[in-house]
């Protein structure tokens, strides 16, 4: 069983079981963690960061739903099959979020869309 290194903030607007689910789905994006690797237990996740098993298990279960773990009845929660075009619609989804956060911030500024692409093409470098 992996140890999770997982950080929850009381500050955040972002609900307890997505501040979990966020960061296992970063670990199993960067291949922090792999195919086949065992997440702890629900009650063990929920002991060591102090919340209830209720918000554990929604976390595993929006995991499971979203195809990034699997779990089996009587052994255990493990990280799923890479599934390439998941991890890439997952990046999207991060990528629009940021986007949207660079727009609101542009129009405080009146930057214009040619700014941003100017902008964007100074730290575009492949």
């Amino acid at each position: 069983m992996i140890i999770l290194n997982i950080i929850i903030s009381n500050a955040s607007d972002k609900p307890i079981y997505e501040q979990i689910c966020t960061q296992i789905k970063d670990l199993i994006i960067t291949g922090q963690l792999k195919e086949g690797d065992a997440l702890p237990s629900m009650r063990f996740l929920a002991k060591e960061l102090r919340v209830s098993v209720i918000t554990t298990k929604r976390a595993y279960e929006e995991l499971e739903r979203d195809g990034f773990i699997t779990t089996l009845p009587g052994k255990g929660s493990f990280v799923a099959g890479t599934n390439l075009e998941l991890i890439r619609e997952e990046n999207l989804k991060r990528i629009e979020q940021h986007m949207l956060q660079i727009k609101e911030l542009a129009a405080r500024c009146s930057l214009s869309l040619e700014d941003l692409q100017e902008m964007l093409a100074l730290f575009y470098t492949p």
